[in-house]
C-alpha cells in the first residue's frame, strides 16, 4: 500500500495534482473536501466531528482493503502541533498494512492562489467554494493567521518534495511527483 499526503495552502492545486496524478497511477484521490461538502450540505454547516468520523472509517476501510495506494490532500498550518499529529494518526492507520508514506508540499503565491481559487475544476467538487468573495476572504484570512507552508528545511520526513507550481500544470507536476516516488 502506498499513501501520497499532498500538502499545501489553500487553493495550492492540491485536488487537481491528486487528481491529475490518480490518472497516471494506480492511487486513489481522497482530497479532503470528498468529506467536507456532503457534511455541509446535510447539516448545513461545517461539523468537525461528522466529517473526522467518516475520514476515519475511510482510511481504516481503504488501508484494509487490496488497493494500490491513496492521495489525500490537506491543507496543514506547520505551526499547529495537532496537525502534526493528525498526519501521524493517519498514518498509524495504515502502518499496520506495510504501507510507504510520501509527502508532496505544493507552494504557490496568494495572487496566483486567488486566481485558482475561482477555477472551474475547484468551484465544481467544492461547493462550499462557491460564494467567490466569502470564500477569498477565508483564503486571505487563514494566509494571515495560519502558517501553510514550512520552512526551509524543515521536513524531514523521508519520500519527500516540495514543488513551487505556481508556473507549473498540474499533469506536469502530477508527472514530477510519479517520477520521484516511482510511482
Amino acid at each position: 500500500m502506498k499513501l501520497v499526503f499532498i500538502l499545501g495552502d489553500a487553493a495550492v492545486g492540491k485536488m487537481t495534482v491528486g487528481q491529475e496524478l490518480m490518472k497516471i497511477t494506480d492511487l486513489r484521490l481522497f482530497h479532503n473536501h470528498m468529506t467536507i461538502e456532503p457534511v455541509v450540505e446535510i447539516f448545513g454547516r461545517y461539523d468537525g466531528k461528522t466529517i473526522s468520523e467518516m475520514r476515519e472509517l475511510i482510511f481504516r476501510n481503504f488501508a484494509a482493503s487490496e488497493n494500490y495506494g491513496m492521495i489525500f490532500t490537506m491543507m496543514m498550518d506547520f505551526d499547529l502541533p495537532s496537525d502534526w499529529t493528525y498526519l501521524e494518526h493517519i498514518k498509524a492507520i495504515f502502518v499496520p498494512y506495510k504501507t510507504e508514506f510520501y509527502y508532496v508540499e505544493l507552494i504557490a503565491p496568494q495572487d496566483i492562489r486567488l486566481q485558482r481559487n475561482i477555477t472551474e475544476n475547484r468551484l465544481r467538487h467544492k461547493a462550499s467554494k462557491r460564494d467567490i468573495k466569502t470564500s477569498n476572504q477565508r483564503l486571505i484570512h487563514d494566509d494571515e493567521h495560519h502558517r501553510c507552508v514550512s520552512y526551509e528545511g524543515e521536513i524531514t520526513f523521508e519520500n519527500y518534495i516540495r514543488i513551487e507550481n505556481a508556473d507549473k500544470d498540474p499533469d506536469e507536476v502530477a508527472r514530477m511527483i510519479q517520477k520521484a516516488f516511482e510511482l
